[in-house]
């Protein structure tokens, strides 16, 4: 996952800290003017450094070779990208303006006395410790941001996705385990108290991705906040199908015409994948509140049509891999 392995970003005390105590090691192996120069050169080496490897550590969100769509969304419902990106600027900034420091004060420490490089050194010091002192507020939002993303759950935005939605109770998350196995397999993200459901299964040696999103799609748009919003938009770069699950029995404790109105709200926001609409408990049809008209009924709990819903979804996808050029 692209944020997983973000190093912690140092606060703008730890970097001058780290660069000024090594540079004073350097210096004490050396004597004289090089001393000087050795000092000088550490520091805005460390200060440099160190600075833009904090931004070349992230992916760079002004390219989607970098940033798959699914989780730049993801990533701004959680942090403001755009204050992320201007900060790691300032940063990249901070670091090109280090190494312009060490190229003006370096040949004043070659040719002149002691003591005048020891007073050129300790003017380009304070100016490095200045500039990094200037972002400390950025460094800070860089390490927040990447704490707040380094956990979020691995979903493939590559695999073939089918997402299932629907009130709670439906038996979405029972269909979601029982045709992968998955129980027990959900992560937590930032938007929402659950925890979403995610699993996978094959068919003809190509791995699906089926994904479960409680605290999403199980309530009508105008019940969600801004956050959940951006995240339901972020679901739309993911899902090849979306399995809209019903309880027409009513048990799930919400009334069919709500769950219809629900049904017909995620049609229209993904209205760029096939949706189904799937009736399940049909072996309590006997209990079913009305006729429904779904495009398939099922029942997770005997089994029945469990498969001819997933075989659906699959065909509806029509993943095709890419395979090696053949001559």
């Amino acid at each position: 996952m692209i944020f997983e392995d973000l190093p912690t970003t140092p606060t703008s005390e730890e970097l001058i800290d780290k660069a000024f105590s090594r540079a004073a090691r350097a210096g004490k192996a050396k004597g004289g003017l090089e001393a000087q120069q050795s000092m000088l050169q550490t520091a805005a080496n460390i200060i440099s450094d160190n600075l833009e490897n904090v931004v070349t550590a992230w992916p760079d969100f002004a390219y989607e070779d970098d940033v798959h769509p699914f989780y730049y969304e993801i990533a701004d419902a959680i942090v403001d990208v755009d204050r992320l990106r201007q900060s790691l600027s300032e940063t990249m900034w901070a670091s090109r303006k280090a190494r312009e420091i060490h190229e003006e004060y370096q040949p004043k420490l070659r040719k002149t006395d002691i003591d005048t490089a020891r007073k050129h050194r300790k003017q380009a010091f304070a100016r490095l410790a200045d500039i990094v002192e200037q972002i400390d507020d950025e460094l800070l939002y860089i390490n927040e941001s990447r704490n707040d993303l380094r956990d979020l759950p691995e979903i493939s935005p590559d695999e073939p996705t089918i997402v299932v939605a629907g009130y709670p109770n439906v038996g979405k998350s029972s269909f979601v385990n029982d045709v992968t196995n998955a129980r027990g397999e959900t992560a937590s993200y930032p938007f929402t108290t659950k925890g979403i459901g995610l699993g996978h299964f094959e068919r003809d040696h190509i791995r699906y991705q089926i994904v479960d999103t409680p605290g999403l799609l199980d309530r009508p748009p105008q019940d969600r906040n801004e956050i959940e919003s951006q995240a339901v938009s972020a679901i739309e770069h993911l899902a090849d199908c979306m399995l809209v699950v019903l309880d027409p029995s009513g048990e799930c404790g919400y009334p069919l015409e709500s769950q219809l109105e629900l049904r017909d709200a995620i049609a229209a926001q993904f209205e760029d994948v096939p949706v189904f609409t799937v009736a399940n408990k049909v072996d309590r049809a006997d209990h079913w509140t009305a006729d429904v008209e779904a495009d398939y009924e099922m029942s997770v709990e005997t089994g029945e049509n469990v498969e001819t819903v997933l075989d659906a979804a699959v065909e509806a996808i029509g993943y095709e891999p890419e395979l090696p050029f053949e001559e």
